[in-house]
């Protein structure tokens, strides 16, 4: 990496950061939509909501929005509304009032008992793309409608009703682009387009067919991540055969999310973009050929960097997608499998003064949908990788193999680690290396000879050393049993203690030991910590003699308003 900090960062927000994006900004500046009645009829698919919501009868009905569409909100609320009480042809045709209270002064109207009740989630809890079920059952939603592009990922408590808010786009300039690029009529061509502009596909391949092009396949959506092709359909000879598509090329539509170009780019064997960012003009955009070699190498290097990190630190950054605590526990084993210890945070939004206050992690994982758990930002203090990544980064050197395949779908990784076994995996050995208070796994600590020794393999492991430095490190593993902590430890169940009541003799250079577990945590604010809490600041000569510290005297009392000093005399 090019640029490493030195320190953390502020551990604020500046002001002039609250909305990076241009758009963002005038968005929050006017707060007024800029679209007709028709169009957010049409956009926002009120009369297939309204028949979706009717069909599941459902009765509370949160409205989750992307922060670009908020100000189309109290318009999608008031045409649904109206639906609900005089049915969707009654919403067309109702005037839509100009709405100047904003959407707490909008009533809900006179209470029945087959009412149904839509609320606005004007936040999210965590990425836009994924759908809010936390602030959705804060309002009591039997479904959640979302709108705009979305990651797909399958939820783990809601129905989802899903309004992709299909954008314009100008077809014939994008096959004149298409022209232009492929010139031969028989390559294979896979045509593929973000989620907005993904209707119009169809007329996309069926103009390119009747100019001459047979080998151009149309993908259709599909709620899938862990697809060849994440979320949509694959030509029926990949079906049969995945490793095919490295046969085809992709031309897409937008510009997708950084995930899926890494995903992709050892998949297929070329991939093109058609940028959709000025549409209205007359010439066809300049295509895009994407190059992931950079990015890439920049992954690789930033696992390998992390490849002797003894603490980890465990990063929820969602908790709606299904089976994400079995990922979460599949990352804690394998961490403890290696010997390495990990915390685990529930932060919402992951930015990087939130972390920075740690620390004590040296990398962070992402537990995320399939695209949030790319996060690439040079702001955060400490590496931050996926679970994918730190499978590769937790094997020796000699064991890890880079073939430039990149996956950031967690579903998969937990299929495969089904297929291959919980021996294979590190389910088993971190179970029993952690049956035990102080990590030592029931293993090492049961080989031995004659004489008692006892061969630690820590010991004839080869040394460790940082990448990036050169330098050697010590306790890159400080959940394994070093030798002289095996030789204390007691051996069989008839000698064994109650190593969280027992008092174990500290060596120098062992770790710290909080209720009877090994704790880096611990042995980093002892060994680290410039001040560990009241009472630190002065020094102790002697374990034995009395601490010499400041004489303890009696300070203000009362409330703010007016305290009282020790003489009697009220302060304000």
């Amino acid at each position: 990496m090019s640029e490493t900090l030195q320190s953390a960062p502020l551990l604020s927000t500046p002001a002039e950061h609250l909305f990076e994006s241009d758009e963002l900004a005038q968005v929050a500046h006017d707060g007024k939509s800029q679209r007709s009645d028709e169009q957010i009829y049409i956009t926002y698919e009120i009369e297939r909501t309204l028949a979706e919501i009717k069909k599941g009868k459902w009765s509370r009905v949160a409205l989750q929005f992307p922060d670009e569409m908020l100000p189309d909100a109290p318009k999608v609320f008031e045409l649904l509304r109206d639906g609900f009480r005089g049915g969707a042809s009654h919403a067309r045709a109702s005037s839509i009032h100009e709405i100047n209270t904003g959407v707490a002064s909008i009533g809900f109207g006179d209470s029945g008992s087959t009412e149904i009740r839509p609320y606005i989630l004007a936040d999210t809890s965590y990425g836009s793309c994924c759908v809010d079920e936390i602030a959705s059952e804060h309002v009591g939603a039997d479904v959640v409608v979302h709108y705009g592009r979305s990651c797909l990922s399958p939820t783990a408590r809601l129905p989802v009703i899903y309004v992709f808010t299909e954008q314009n786009l100008n077809i014939d300039l994008v096959i004149v682009a298409f022209l232009e690029t492929y010139l031969k009529r028989d390559c294979k061509v896979i045509l593929m387009a973000d989620i907005p502009y993904s209707s119009h596909l169809v007329k996309i391949v069926e103009r390119l067919r009747v100019i001459g092009y047979t080998q151009v396949f149309s993908t259709n959506i599909i709620h899938e991540p862990s697809s060849a092709l994440p979320n949509r359909t694959v030509p029926p000879e990949v079906e049969a055969d995945p490793s095919k598509l490295s046969e085809w090329e992709l031309f897409h539509i937008a510009n997708p999310p950084e995930a899926l170009l890494l995903t992709l780019s050892s998949r297929v064997s070329r991939i093109y973009i058609y940028p959709v960012a000025n549409s209205s003009c007359e010439q066809p955009n300049k295509l895009i050929t994407v190059s992931t070699a950079r990015a890439l190498s920049r992954r690789y290097a930033l696992l390998t960097s992390v490849s002797t990190v003894p603490i980890f630190g465990i990063l929820i950054n969602t908790l709606s997608v299904k089976n994400y605590i079995h990922i979460v526990e599949h990352v804690k084993s394998q961490i403890l499998a290696a010997g390495k210890k990990s915390y685990t945070f529930v932060v919402g939004k992951i930015n990087a003064a939130k972390v920075a206050n740690f620390s004590e992690i040296g990398a962070w994982v992402v537990i995320g949908c399939w695209e949030s758990s790319l996060v690439e930002s040079k702001d955060f203090w400490k590496p931050v990788i996926t679970p994918f990544e730190l499978g590769l980064a937790l094997k020796r050197d000699d064991e890890r193999v880079w073939t430039g395949t990149w996956r950031s779908d967690f579903q998969a990784i937990l299929d495969a680690a089904d297929q291959v076994g919980p021996d294979m995996n590190g389910s088993s050995m971190a179970a029993k290396t952690s049956s035990n208070g102080l990590g030592v796994s029931e293993a090492s600590r049961g080989r031995g000879d004659d004489d008692g020794e006892i061969d630690s393999e820590d010991e004839s492991a080869p040394p460790e050393f940082d990448l990036r430095t050169g330098r050697y490190v010590s306790h890159s593993r400080p959940m394994q049993p070093s030798l002289a902590a095996a030789n204390r430890m007691p051996l069989g169940n008839d000698r064994r203690q109650d190593v969280g009541n027992a008092l174990i003799k500290r060596a120098k250079g062992d770790l710290a030991v909080v209720g009877g577990e090994l704790s880096p945590a611990a042995e980093y604010l002892r060994s680290e910590r410039t001040w560990t809490g009241l009472g630190s600041d002065f020094e102790i000569a002697h374990e034995d003699a009395d601490p010499a510290g400041a004489a303890v005297e009696e300070g203000r009392s009362g409330i703010a308003r007016g305290y009282v000093q020790r003489d009697g005399a009220s302060r304000t």
